[in-house]
């Protein structure tokens, strides 16, 4: 995957300077998976073990296989997300199995909006929401620094404005 600058909004040849997503989204959703699918391994093996028996504790094998198995996958997905800033529209790309890719044009913007939740704001994430006229066509791009989400935003509106999209 080709990473560009995100102060170069300029394309080289025809091809957009994309943007990946930082590593702190994939830790974080990394340490979620671990976490809720730790308790219920642990959940799940005790209560076997007391009420049935200590066989079939066993069970708590099959969310320690999924969390493996979702480690992988968040990896995956984690890496197919990206975006590009062009001279007249934010494209946003993600999808492993379902590959898709959003062009959203500055002059129909309507509303940019950065948004952190709490476990967002603890692991110093935000995410940048662009709302549209047409609802089939807001898109986010999550797990952002939030310095990095604002100029974004900052930046998006700008466009938006100059482009009389009535942001």
């Amino acid at each position: 995957m080709e990473t560009g600058s995100t102060a170069d909004t300029g394309t080289t040849g025809d091809e957009p300077v994309w943007t990946g997503l930082p590593p702190g989204l994939l830790r974080m959703r990394r340490l979620l998976l671990v976490v809720w699918l730790g308790l219920v391994a642990l959940g799940l093996g005790l209560l076997l073990g007391l009420l049935v028996g200590p066989v079939w504790s066993a069970a708590a094998l099959l969310p320690l296989a999924l969390m493996a198995w979702g480690w992988v996958m968040l990896g995956r997905n984690w890496r197919s997300w990206r975006y590009a800033e062009r001279a007249d529209d934010l494209l946003i790309s993600k999808g492993v199995l379902w590959q898709e890719e959003t062009v959203v044009p500055y002059g129909r913007m309507q509303l940019v909006e950065v948004t952190s939740g709490p476990v967002e704001r603890h692991f110093g994430l935000a995410s940048v929401q662009l709302h549209t006229a047409a609802a089939a066509t807001d898109a986010t791009i999550p797990g952002l620094d939030p310095d990095e989400a604002e100029r974004l935003r900052d930046r998006l509106t700008e466009l938006g404005e100059a482009r009389s999209a009535g942001l």
